[in-house]
């Protein structure tokens, strides 16, 4: 017989009473084993959403999910350090910053995710190099760790399955919203993971989950607060995405654009938070007297992003996919690129087919979109603005819907908010 009731504790919630821990602990327990049916949990989930979780209700409920599942155990000589990103459009600053970090001294084991909808996933993005595998086993990662010392790959079946069940759920009951939620999904999956050390990139702006820098900093405070519950060093930074980052939106054209990064090139905002994020992983890890911009510039970071990539089958000197169709966008006047929209952008990049709408879709590994020019570029009329790849030109009229009112042309440069707003600490 079971110790509590599904609908005692959606009362509860529902009512705005706080839940206990014996209540947490049943529920998520309860409904990973299929004691609680989905409908209860969708019933819960959308009191949580309208009630909120206070801070100790979501710290015990981000425990109960990792305590869903296994835990890795990182034997490495090196200190661990991890890094996660809210997500965000052209945001693949993990594929540099893991093997820099780890060329740094520290060891990284980023276990990573696909994209759905508008924010692109890194393992789509690493899929497109040929061979390049994203599943391992617990063995070949710690292996890994140990060798190169970064691994991004696909989590285990075994961490926090409770947080998978969930997550799913709260995508199709209009529940994925609740900072509460978002903060134990987040950390029960980095919990689980079993890093000393966490760096979190939350991002606001248009193209970004949270819309505004207060959702921001509440959900960066929720995440800090968490792992500082569970003994992890952490800090956040708030950094802006209105505006896509870098050039290239897509798979196998992002990886393109990490590769010039490593080998000490790449759009100047893609380097600058590759490197911030960096320093403060480092810091974290008690190796904040490296410096990472002059690994980045010495070529060290690249080496050790090809052995990672060839650690995981695949080539890092083979040829990347190329679009089937491409379809260019002209600058309509002369000027100053004075706006483009990163929702817009990472909206038309997915219907492109760099993205999915569910989490079972394909995506196309060429697909995505070049800017030739951002905000405070100069363009004359004619020149290119955006690239529209894909392997489906049936795809580009609405793409081209997406991009419509997404980027305008004016006469002076924009003010832009800084790229890294603040630091929060633990």
């Amino acid at each position: 017989m079971e110790p509590y009731s599904a609908v005692d504790v959606i009362r509860a919630k529902r009512d705005g009473t706080r839940l206990t821990d014996g209540q947490i602990d049943w529920v998520v327990d309860a409904y990973t084993r299929g004691a609680v049916a989905e409908e209860q949990m969708s019933a819960l989930a959308m009191a949580i959403f309208l009630r909120g979780m206070d801070t100790v209700e979501t710290a015990r409920w981000t425990a109960a999910m990792v305590d869903s599942g296994e835990t890795l155990a990182l034997r490495t000589d090196r200190p661990t350090v991890d890094k996660h990103s809210t997500g965000g459009v052209g945001d693949k600053i993990t594929l540099p910053l893991a093997p820099l970090v780890a060329a740094c001294g520290a060891a990284v084991p980023q276990l990573s995710g696909r994209g759905l909808g508008h924010t692109g996933g890194t393992l789509d993005k690493l899929e497109s190099i040929p061979g390049w595998r994203a599943r391992l086993t617990t063995e070949e990662i710690l292996a890994q760790l140990a060798d190169v010392g970064a691994v991004i790959c696909a989590a285990t079946e075994g961490l926090a399955p409770a947080d998978r069940k969930l997550y799913a759920l709260r995508d199709v009951t209009g529940t994925v919203e609740s900072i509460p939620l978002i903060a134990s999904s987040i950390m029960s999956k980095k919990i689980a993971e079993g890093a000393d050390s966490l760096v979190l990139d939350v991002k606001y702006g248009s193209g970004a989950f949270m819309k505004t820098v207060e959702d921001a900093r509440a959900l960066a405070n929720a995440l800090v607060g968490i792992g500082v519950s569970r003994g992890l060093r952490m800090s956040a930074l708030i950094t802006d995405m209105s505006v896509p980052l870098g050039r290239a939106v897509g798979n196998a054209v992002e990886v393109a654009e990490s590769v010039d990064v490593l080998r000490g090139g790449g759009p100047a905002d893609v380097v600058e938070l590759t490197v911030a994020l960096a320093r403060e992983m480092l810091s974290l890890a008690g190796l904040s007297d490296v410096d990472p911009a002059a690994v980045l510039a010495s070529g060290a970071a690249y080496e050790t992003w090809a052995r990672m990539i060839r650690a995981q089958g695949g080539d890092p000197e083979a040829a990347l996919p190329e679009p089937a169709h491409v379809h260019v966008i002209p600058a309509p006047s002369s000027g100053v690129v004075s706006y483009l929209d990163a929702y817009a952008v990472g909206v038309a990049a997915w219907r492109l087919g760099a993205g999915r709408a569910r989490k079972e879709d394909p995506v196309q590994a060429a697909a995505g979109i070049l800017c030739h020019a951002k905000p405070g570029d100069v363009v004359r009329a004619g020149n290119p603005l955006l690239e529209l790849r894909t392997d489906t030109p049936a795809a580009v009229p609405a793409a081209l819907a997406a991009l419509d009112g997404g980027y305008a042309i004016a006469d002076t440069a924009p003010e832009r908010a800084p790229l890294v707003l603040e630091t929060i600490r633990g």
